[in-house]
């Protein structure tokens, strides 16, 4: 890991050379300005694409907090189809799973609950997919890489906004319609959206559907190392899976304007997935003790998401603004698993279902007030409330192994915020932005019916100080400074969560690399302290340069831990892995961007657009002994670099990128450790633009498909209490995704 970590530095020197080079030999803004200020003339427009680009980047430099905009031209790039394909591509973000599959957003390579993911402003649901949107309804993606207060504090890693699509002034009427092909599986998908004012009332509405198959083979290889005896035990296990998901998601947004310049708005969303899968497995093992021989398994499951949002915008005569918003949700999963066994230790015939329902209520009211063009102050409350309702079993043969906690689950929480900030203009070289917010989450609620209540409370006061220097403004030179407080919740499901017994040992002693699951009601929040400093130079054609450098200090980190203990599930102790906190960690890094055209650097060489970014990452846990005591699923970094083409007179346009994210190992405690092969991903796009209204996009996604490797390493003591060593490695194949779209505008 030394040489990865060494190699990634020398790439982000290297980078940032380039970048001080084409800085000292960028003409100041200043002196490009009377170019670039055309007069109009009649018959004579800008092309929509430089205006989009110009937007984006002003709003990113005027933005007192650092935010980075992703508009509709680099989202439709490489026509996508899962945002997780998308989030791979932004500046320090990368994304977990197999290449070419997407996946969940992490920012500075922070693992699941480190990073805010919101929608249109409102925190996710749970259950959520970035997957669940089509990349076709999404207006613009924002990253803020540190809190705010109006935005919330928990964003240890930073938070993703996504906005869908409407608010538009004009009428639009696009039609998406196109297929992918990977590993001899096709997946067709559509998608519509439609803009238009009626008697007044702006409205949007998008509706995405979709059909995927795909396969998900892997090999997993066990080697169990007496270390007394000298002895080994070889266990593999084949499995052939595949999946078929059927997706809707629709969204609206209808807007009425009313007098005395109040604003009504509606937003209902829906979102629903359907899942079916199928698996087998053969299992041998060097000693003919294995568990089983083969197994056969199906599945189904169900998601569905209902939300209905409203906002009433009210103007003051004072220049004040008040803005209520106020959304319900309804989220319901169905799972049921059926798993049979032969051979071996003849394990029983498993059937698991599960039915569980949330119901979501949100309240926000927000007062916004301009004091004499140089104060911006903002103020506002939030209420929400989350009710669970859930039902499981599991059967073994038909009889319960888990008698005490089949039935209802009931949990609750209760989250209330209230905050302040000011974004002050002090002058035209000086920004600052102040806020504190306060937060505090309440839970309630039992494992199974009948069983007492447990809770728990957490509370955080988080002040957030931001501010921006701007030395020469002929140049747009500026340097950022970042101080704020965040944190990392518990969620429902690691306070409160029924356990889960290890199928591979359903009854009497199981092992430590087959633990079972459970809860844990005693969890505490992390805290975070955290400083970013960025210095960004802003190109004359819209390009930029920016470096970035952030240091997190964290406190009651959580983390899985697997323990020995005596349950009520079975009469002898069995070893169960629970989220616990573990102690203090710190993580740092430094992040690179780079957009230009090359003909600002070669004024002979062809238009072609470049994009490239750099991040580099580190973490240490206290509390667990190095190398590798890294935070959880924290690389040491990830790059992409990037570029568009259009050849003068063609209907064609080309663009390409690279991402790559090195492997990794985490020592996860003393005696364990895991690891995670390096990513490679290069994806292509061609676009044949037909006319202004027709277009086909033809991509190739993951075509340098390689094997993803993941395993690792456990130190643990036998039941005949010797020293033994397993060692794991999973095999899982990827694939070249290829991918045809026909847009329209009608």
């Amino acid at each position: 890991m030394t040489n990865a970590w060494t190699s990634t530095r020398c790439g982000a020197l290297l980078l940032g050379l380039a970048s001080a080079s084409l800085m000292a030999q960028e003409q100041p803004a200043a002196q490009d300005a009377p170019a670039q200020a055309t007069p109009k003339v009649q018959g004579t427009e800008l092309k929509a694409v430089e205006i989009r680009a110009n937007r984006e980047t002003e709003e990113r430099r005027q933005s007192t907090a650092a935010k980075i905009v992703i508009g509709r031209e680099e989202i439709e790039r490489y026509g996508d189809s899962t945002l997780g394909e998308l989030f791979k591509r932004l500046p320090g973000v990368t994304v977990g799973g197999r290449p070419g599959q997407g996946g969940a957003p992490r920012m500075r390579g922070l693992g699941s609950g480190y990073t805010q993911i919101l929608i249109d402003g409102e925190r996710a649901p749970r259950g959520f997919s970035t997957d669940d949107i089509a990349p076709e309804q999404v207006e613009r993606i924002e990253i803020l890489r540190a809190p705010t207060a109006e935005t919330g504090a928990r964003a240890v890693g930073g938070t993703i906004n996504i906005i869908t699509r409407g608010g538009y002034t004009k009428t639009l009427n696009n039609l998406t319609v196109g297929a992918s092909q990977e590993n001899r599986h096709t997946s067709p998908g559509a998608s519509w959206s439609r803009n238009d004012t009626v008697d007044g009332v702006n409205y949007n509405v998008s509706v995405a559907v979709a059909h995927s198959e795909r396969n998900s083979d892997q090999q997993k290889s066990t080697l169990s190392d007496n270390l007394v005896t000298n002895t080994q035990v070889h266990q593999m296990e084949a499995t052939s899976s595949s999946s078929q998901r059927d997706m809707l998601h629709a969204n609206a947004r209808l807007q009425w304007n009313g007098a005395g310049g109040d604003t009504f708005t509606l937003m209902p969303m829906v979102i629903a997935t359907q899942r079916k899968g199928q698996s087998s497995s053969v299992l041998t093992q060097t000693d003919s003790l294995a568990p089983y021989d083969s197994s056969a398994g199906t599945s189904e499951s169900s998601y569905t998401s209902l939300r209905l949002a409203g906002s009433w915008a009210h103007k003051m005569d004072d220049g004040g603004r008040w803005l209520l918003n106020s959304s319900l949700g309804r989220s319901q999963w169905r799972n049921e698993a059926w798993q049979t066994y032969r051979g071996g230790n003849n394990l029983s015939p498993t059937d698991t279902q599960s039915d569980q329902h949330d119901t979501t209520w949100n309240n926000t009211v927000k007062y916004t007030q301009s004091i004499a063009d140089k104060h911006s102050l903002v103020s506002g409350v939030e209420l929400e409330s989350n009710q669970r309702n859930e039902t499981a079993s599991t059967l073994r043969n038909g009889e319960s192994a888990l008698t005490d906690f089949d039935g209802n689950l009931l949990a609750s929480s209760l989250r209330a915020a209230v905050y302040a900030q000011d974004e002050w203009e002090i002058d035209p070289h000086w920004a600052a932005h102040a806020g504190v917010r306060w937060e505090g989450i309440r839970t309630r609620g039992s494992a199974s019916a009948g069983a007492d209540e447990v809770g728990n409370d957490s509370q955080v006061l988080t002040p957030l100080l931001h501010a921006v220097w701007r030395p020469d403004l002929a140049v747009k030179d500026q340097w950022r400074a970042s101080l704020t407080r965040s944190y990392r919740s518990p969620d429902l499901s690691s306070l409160i969560a029924r356990p889960s017994i290890n199928n591979m040992f359903p009854a009497g002693s199981n092992t430590q690399l087959q633990p079972d699951t459970a809860g844990n009601p005693n969890l505490m929040p992390e805290l975070a302290v955290g400083v970013d400093l960025a210095f960004e130079h802003y190109l004359s054609r819209g390009g930029l340069l920016s470096a970035n450098v952030f240091v997190r200090q964290i406190s009651n980190v959580m983390r899985s831990q697997t323990t020995l203990e005596n349950v009520t599930w079975s009469n002898v102790p069995r070893w169960v892995a629970r989220m616990q906190n573990v102690g203090a960690a710190t993580t740092q890094g430094v992040e690179l961007e780079a957009k230009l055209r090359l003909t600002e650097w070669l004024a002979d060489a062809p238009p072609v657009d470049l994009r490239a970014n750099m991040s580099l990452f580190r973490s240490s846990l206290d509390g667990i002994s190095g190398p590798n005591n890294r935070l959880d699923q924290q690389p040491d970094g990830t790059a992409n670099f990037g570029a568009d083409y259009q050849p003068k007179g063609w209907p064609l346009k080309f663009s390409g990128n690279l991402n790559f994210t090195p492997g990794y190992s985490t020592r996860v405690s003393n005696e364990q450790e895991v690891f995670q092969s390096d990513k490679l991903v290069a994806d292509a796009s061609v676009v044949w633009i037909f006319s202004p209204h027709a277009q086909l996009r033809l991509v190739a996604s993951n075509f340098t498909a390689r094997n993803y490797l993941t395993g690792g390493t456990l130190m643990t003591t036998n039941t005949a209490g010797q020293a033994q060593r397993d060692t794991t490695l999973t095999t899982a194949p990827s694939f070249v995704n290829w991918q045809a779209k026909l847009e329209l505008k009608l």
